[in-house]
């Protein structure tokens, strides 16, 4: 007697489901779906795009990607030894451009060219640079995500090198306001597009370090005192030594300018330096992070209204305006300051070096202590107390020790420029989805700039030897301080109150909020803020 079997009638899933799973599964090499696209995205035209596929399918792989901690380092090297030289140089560069005229200050040739004739004149100089740099810091932020780093950096470098070489032969004062004015265009969007840009390569509790690395004021002031002190010895029948200052800085720039587009990645998933695999590991290191990404999210719009409606963006606006008033105004006075304490104007350019050279050390040290400690505000703190200390010095002293003066220099130097990589570092970590992140480090330079616009005039005082403002710098400071510990206890109980929250969901719903894609937003509770 035969028996016959009754055919299985339970629901088979589609044979799409079934493959993609065994996909997934098998995608330990983290290279399957970029193999499905070719081997490098390609653009249209130079503003074009890329195509989002691309960046899918490196997420994609970035899921699933199986790999030891002996390759996340090899990555991570690759990706210091190609992106960190180049973000350094330009950078460097950028510094020459910006600061070189606060060396050439103290000639008399170039303030006789350009009718420098008080320190009024010289302030408003140095304000209307931040005109330009406040209007367009969002927008270029906009275009350097539409476009992608290596060309908006290009164009940046390109614009602001041509104008900085232009000082070489300009003359008059309403020359000088026209060249301060589009160096300031073409410098918009370069800081917080870089803070915005390295947030796509390292993890949190690395950025403070590379910024500190990256884009630290004290190496190129060091560099540009040493530059200075031998430039402006030269002359010639045809340009003289503050004339060679300007020229010699900026054709570099020009140069740096083509090495960032042809070999600068604009962003992990067209990374050419990188394998498929390395680039899967790349993304899936920053996944288990913060989950970045580099296309899609919400647009510029969306992120400004969101920026906007976040009480932490305010405050740190306020926290980098406090600070920024002294790194405004040092870069650009500290030659005259120094000159002031009875040096000639020529040995001023070489005493500036040796401040910058400590900061130097400062800046890494408080970077790499913060980002070990995986703190930021009483970093924060303890940087704006340096500098309130110098500015205090200076403030008390400046008019009868010259030994106290030059000392409390070095406390100024390495305090605010410390601060720079400490607070981006903070806000760039403290702001998400991506999109948010980069209006957000956008806005909080551009708000804070238009403030430094009056920066230069709080040094109105010079017959009394700059001590009102000095005095107003160190003010500042207090308030830049206040800020840091807020922001701080803010975020602290923000931590308290997801871990709370996350503590009261059930199993299901913490499976609910898991299986969300993309970008884990700083209103979910999963969010852990660097404090």
């Amino acid at each position: 007697m035969s028996s016959t079997q009754e055919p299985d009638k339970s629901p088979n899933p589609p044979i799409e489901e079934v493959e993609k799973a065994v996909s997934e599964h098998s995608n330990k090499d983290g290279t399957i779906h970029q193999a499905e696209l070719g081997l490098r995205a390609h653009r249209k035209h130079f503003f074009a795009p890329f195509d989002p596929a691309y960046a899918a399918a490196v997420h994609r792989d970035a899921e699933s990607v199986e790999y030891t901690p002996e390759e996340e380092w090899t990555v991570k090297r690759k990706i210091d030894n190609r992106v960190l030289p180049l973000v350094v140089c330009s950078y460097v560069f950028n510094q020459f451009d910006r600061n070189n005229i606060g060396n050439a200050h103290v000639l008399p040739a170039f303030n006789a060219n350009y009718g420098i004739t008080n320190n009024d004149k010289w302030t408003l100089a140095l304000s209307i640079f931040y005109v330009g740099y406040c209007l367009l810091e969002i927008p270029a932020n906009i275009l350097q995500r539409h476009i992608g780093a290596n060309r908006f950096f290009f164009i940046a470098l390109i614009f602001w090198g041509l104008a900085s070489i232009s000082f070489t032969f300009g003359k008059g004062y309403p020359a000088l306001i026209a060249l301060r004015v589009l160096l300031g265009i073409g410098e918009a969007g370069y800081y917080a597009g870089m803070i915005y840009y390295l947030s796509f390569w390292y993890k949190r509790h690395e950025l403070a370090l590379r910024i500190s690395l990256c884009m630290t004021g004290t190496i190129p002031g060091t560099i540009g005192g040493l530059l200075a002190f031998g430039l402006v010895r030269a002359h010639t029948p045809v340009l003289e030594g503050w004339q060679f200052l300007f020229l010699i800085e900026a054709i570099p720039t020009l140069i740096m300018a083509f090495m960032i587009l042809f070999f600068l990645p604009s962003f992990p998933f067209s990374a050419s330096f990188l394998t498929p695999r390395q680039r899967a590991i790349a993304q899936a290191r920053l996944n288990r992070d913060q989950k970045p990404q580099s296309h899609g999210g919400m647009n510029g719009w969306a992120g400004f209204k969101a920026i906007v409606t976040d009480i932490n963006s305010w405050l740190f606006t306020v926290l980098y305006a406090g600070f920024n008033i002294g790194v405004a105004t040092i870069a650009y006075f500290l030659p005259t300051l120094i000159r002031n304490l009875g040096f000639s104007s020529i040995n001023a350019q070489g005493l500036t070096v040796a401040p910058y050279a400590v900061g130097w050390f400062m800046v890494l040290f408080q970077s790499w202590h913060s980002d070990r400690t995986k703190d930021r505000g009483f970093h924060v703190m303890g940087s704006c107390s340096v500098a309130f200390t110098g500015y205090i010095i200076l403030a008390t002293t400046v008019h009868r020790s010259v030994g106290a003066a030059y000392f409390a220099m070095f406390l100024v130097v390495g305090g605010v420029y410390s601060l720079f990589p400490l607070v981006m570092s903070w806000a760039a970590n403290t702001f998400s989805p991506t999109s948010k992140r980069g209006v957000g480090t956008a806005f909080i330079v551009s708000i804070s700039n238009c403030i430094a616009i009056a920066a230069p005039q709080i040094y109105f005082d010079p017959e009394t030897d700059f001590r009102k403002g000095h005095a107003i710098s160190a003010g500042c400071l207090v308030l830049a301080c206040l800020m840091a510990f807020t922001i701080r206890t803010r975020l602290s109980m923000r931590n308290k109150k997801n871990r709370a929250t996350l503590a009261a969901l059930s199993k299901d719903e913490k499976e609910k909020l898991d299986a969300k894609g993309g970008d884990v937003w700083d209103n979910d509770p999963r969010y852990v803020f660097m404090t």
